[in-house]
């Protein structure tokens, strides 16, 4: 068994001991379900140790045939692309399950949904061949479905209604997805999915063939992705799912649609560089709306979930750059936006259980009754806006350098959607850390120390990659300068 075979393998041995623990002992399964990703998690960041950032081609490669006469292969493989991911999801399980801490009901199947989730995400990042790539995909659907359906929020009806627009949207993008891949199956003469070899062959065809193949790819990611106007599942599901679904989602979930859109952009670059002017169009709707939207909510989780399609803004813009700088930026706004949705998810929902609202006006001054709580968050917000120090500010620089080289003076539309930012950033500071304290507020305890445990390894990514983003920076540059070269940047 391979290395990569081992690290998919773990999460879901891992689910399998939860789901035979007995269902009463809640924080038996808690603990098994919290050392299981943290298993996980160590071993995929030891993998580190096998990876060499400045080979630009796919590495602790494994293949296994699977059904020799359609093509298809269980092939496993990382690049600077896809381990920076890999080591990002695993890292933020183990905070999804402290975010989790408030569960109580259905708990063995909360914990056994999550560890089934994980898998599918690791596999989705590390599948080399575009068949096991497609179930991944799907698989990813059905933990998440029940997640939000059994155990969201209060409202049966509501989080039934947010599960069914979640599969809609979701399922309706996949079957473009799927065209897309038969169509490309069919157009290249070897016949198979394995990625590597559709690339090749697919870089000869038409323009005009690359052009409707990749508008296939395009919606199934875009609608993962939140791109607009894809992106409707986003605000009702992140309001209705429990507290650990919108920080997986916004964390890793969105990245899973940036990550097979740069797998799209390798394969048919000559349909990437036709319609390199919608994609900007689309990137820069996708900014300004999703930010205005953010500005205008009152509901802390529904602002941060369309800050999240705001901030995916930029990753489609740092894709539709095709350059060095655009590309790179793609990447980095991927990894800070994990961390930074990580921290904000994770202390919303941390509030919300404490208050049991998440109305931006119901709240004052908190900073008095939990100082360590107002201190992450602030750091958590700013990041967001991109202030310097931080990962958004080394993600935002480099998409608005790639931008201004391929587009000029339209990059001041990047500008203004960060100003939206920053005004509704501040007003959430205002809101929640002045004026007089209320009497609901008081008496909210602070963070706990496992509480700050998690909040802290997000926030320490957050300062990391922001003071010192050279690792970072060298993980993804040689799988970066590759693709850029595609295009001439």
């Amino acid at each position: 068994m391979g290395l990569l075979s081992a690290l998919l393998l773990l999460p879901l041995v891992g689910g399998l001991i939860v789901a035979l623990l007995p269902g009463r002992k809640v924080d038996l399964i808690r603990r098994a379900t919290l050392a299981a990703t943290v298993v996980v998690l160590a071993f995929a960041w030891s993998l580190l140790i096998h990876f060499d950032p400045a080979v630009a081609g796919i590495q602790l490669y494994e293949a296994h045939a699977w059904h020799a006469r359609l093509g298809s292969s269980f092939t496993l493989g990382v690049d600077g692309f896809s381990f920076p991911l890999v080591l990002l999801a695993t890292l933020l399980m183990p905070v999804a399950v402290v975010a989790s801490g408030g569960v109580k009901h259905g708990a063995k199947l909360y914990f056994t949904l999550l560890l089934l989730l994980e898998t599918a995400m690791l596999g989705v990042f590390m599948a080399r061949d575009w068949s096991l790539f497609y179930v991944f995909w799907e698989l990813t659907l059905v933990p998440l479905f029940f997640l939000i359906d059994r155990l969201g929020g209060k409202n049966r009806l509501r989080r039934q209604k947010a599960a069914l627009n979640f599969v809609l949207y979701t399922m309706g993008g996949s079957v473009f997805m799927l065209i897309a891949l038969l169509l490309l199956y069919d157009a290249v003469p070897t016949h198979s999915f394995a990625m590597g070899a559709m690339a090749e062959a697919a870089r000869g065809l038409p323009i005009e063939t690359q052009v409707w193949i990749f508008a296939g790819f395009f919606i199934g990611f875009g609608v993962k992705m939140a791109v607009f106007p894809m992106h409707g599942w986003v605000p009702l599901v992140y309001a209705e799912a429990p507290s650990a679904v919108p920080l997986i989602s916004s964390g890793i979930l969105l990245k899973m649609g940036g990550y097979g859109l740069l797998r799209a952009t390798e394969t048919l670059p000559g349909a990437v560089w036709a319609l390199q002017g919608w994609l900007a169009t689309l990137a820069f709707v996708t900014l300004l709306y999703g930010g205005v939207l953010a500005w205008r909510q009152r509901d802390l989780i529904v602002m941060l979930a369309y800050s999240s399609i705001s901030h995916m803004g930029v990753v489609l813009l740092g894709i539709a750059a095709l350059n060095t700088a655009g590309l790179t930026g793609a990447m980095m706004q991927m990894l800070a936006h994990g961390f930074v949705a990580a921290a904000l998810f994770l202390m919303v929902g941390l509030l919300d259980a404490r208050t049991d609202t998440r109305d931006i006006g119901d709240y004052s001054s908190l900073v008095r009754s939990m100082p360590r709580f107002a201190f992450f968050m602030v750091l958590a917000l700013t990041a967001a806006v991109g202030l310097p120090g931080t990962a958004g500010f080394i993600a935002e620089l480099h998409a608005l350098v790639g931008g201004f080289a391929r587009w000029g003076g339209w990059m001041v539309l990047l500008s203004l959607s960060l100003l939206i930012s920053a005004a509704y950033a501040f007003r959430t500071v205002g809101r929640l850390f002045t004026g007089p304290v209320g009497k609901a507020m008081r008496e909210v305890p602070d963070l706990t120390r496992p509480e700050m445990a998690a909040v802290g390894v997000v926030s320490f990514g957050i300062l990391g990659i922001g003071l010192y983003p050279a690792p970072a920076l060298a993980l993804v540059g040689a799988s970066v300068a590759q693709l850029a070269r595609y295009f001439g940047g």
